[in-house]
């Protein structure tokens, strides 16, 4: 494809190392840009309350901004847009807010794929308020759903299901509006991780069915936080423990504390960064744009959802054809699984090498500067369904668009090293 890897790998100080980061999944490097943005942030007139006309004018700005930004990235207005410190402080928040309506008789579904973050917050709540639990199943021999375990699970009596958009461990994208649309046939919410679906494909909280969406910036190029987008009608409907001065108006309710604004505005950055990515592969961008008669991507005034859907296309392509080309020389090696088997999914291999812990692996080739660690990366439940968990846990690939050639040879000439030796 027409992907310029090196002008877009210029943009990360960070890749100047030489170290090959295949821990993107963990959370990607940092381009300039955002660090600029947390900079100027940082270091301009800021006022929370009205001493200073300008510094409080910035602070409004930086969160508009913020809103805006994630409404565009997550499909879902800006006032439905809430901050806070993680994805998983996020969970744990809602699932406490949710569960003052739950009850003995009422059920909550979780799904063995999910990292532990989108499962323990749910389990807690539920046991607290009294309510039964049901499990979506994974098949192990593709590492998607079991489509009658969601049939199962999902009752008269469910309140919510829970659901990545996709593992950050196997990289399986289920199909997560097949299970909403069952869920929503009982009157349940939806609840969607979109953590490590996020930094691979864009997303559409109404195409997923999502009632609730939460996504991270550092999966994709951003400052640690996390985002959660909703309906603000939805929101409306739900009532946070809070202090009694601060502000009781959507999405404000949620958030507790004083604004990072400095984080804001590197996560507001990230977003533009993604929107920018069309512009490193113009062909592909103008086709996905559907810009007519152009080799063009959609301009710099284009709508940003259009500038991100557009660059999701480059970045899909470009990441799956380092993919493919690294998943067929991978299962050339002898002895070697690979685990990551779902028909769609993101750039991201799991995989195990018989008669070899991939702790060690990981280790060596840590010692060559190519980053890929070995773990169940908090997707205990699904390490556990595959027999990956305790010492036997596998090693995680990651891919970004700033995956280079010279970064896949470097780590399969890692791997052939190792088990040769």
């Amino acid at each position: 494809m027409s992907f310029d890897v090196p002008a877009f790998r210029a943009e990360f100080p960070s890749l100047s190392s030489g170290v090959a980061h295949f821990d993107g999944p963990g959370g990607t490097q940092t381009p300039r840009v955002v660090g600029e943005a947390i900079a100027r942030a940082m270091t301009a007139p800021t006022s929370i309350r009205g001493t200073s006309t300008l510094g409080e004018r910035n602070a409004e700005a930086t969160v508009q901004a913020f809103r805006a930004a994630y409404g565009d990235l997550l499909g879902v207005p800006a006032t439905g847009v809430v901050h806070g410190r993680s994805a998983t402080a996020l969970t744990y928040d809602f699932s406490r807010h949710l569960a003052k309506g739950w009850g003995p008789g009422d059920e909550v579904v979780v799904c063995r794929l999910d990292h532990d973050s989108d499962v323990r917050p749910w389990l807690q709540a539920a046991s607290a308020a009294g309510a039964t639990v049901h499990w979506i199943e994974i098949d192990p021999a593709t590492g998607d759903l079991d489509p009658a375990s969601v049939d199962a699970a999902v009752t008269d009596r469910t309140r919510l299901v829970a659901l990545t958009a996709a593992s950050n461990l196997l990289g399986t994208i289920p199909d997560v509006r097949a299970v909403a649309d069952r869920a929503h046939a009982v009157g349940a919410l939806v609840w969607v991780d979109a953590v490590h679906f996020a930094a691979h494909e864009l997303v559409d909280a109404t195409a997923l069915g999502a009632d609730l969406v939460v996504c991270s910036p550092y999966k994709f190029y951003g400052p640690h936080c996390g985002v959660l987008g909703a309906d603000p009608a939805l929101l409306e409907t739900i009532r946070p423990d809070k202090l009694e001065p601060s502000s009781d108006a959507v999405p404000e309710r949620f958030e507790f504390g004083t604004l990072p604004y400095e984080q804001l505005a590197g996560a507001t950055a990230a977003v533009d960064f993604l929107a920018s990515i069309g512009s490193f592969a113009p062909s592909v961008a103008a086709a996905a744009a559907d810009v007519d008669g152009s080799d063009a991507p959609p301009p710099p005034d284009a709508p940003r959802r259009d500038r991100l859907a557009a660059s999701a296309a480059v970045v899909h392509e470009r990441e799956h054809a380092v993919r493919e080309r690294l998943e067929a020389e991978l299962l050339a090696v002898p002895g070697l699984t690979l685990w990551s088997r779902a028909a769609r999914r993101t750039p991201t291999l799991y995989v195990t090498i018989e008669g070899h812990r991939m702790r060690d692996l990981a280790a060596h080739l840590a010692t060559r500067d190519v980053l890929a660690p070995a773990g169940h990366f908090y997707a205990l439940e699904a390490a556990r369904v595959l027999g990956l968990d305790g010492d036997a846990t596998g090693l995680r690939i990651g891919l970004a668009a700033y995956t280079s050639d010279d970064d896949v040879d470097r780590l399969l000439a890692g791997v052939r090293e190792f088990v040769t030796a």
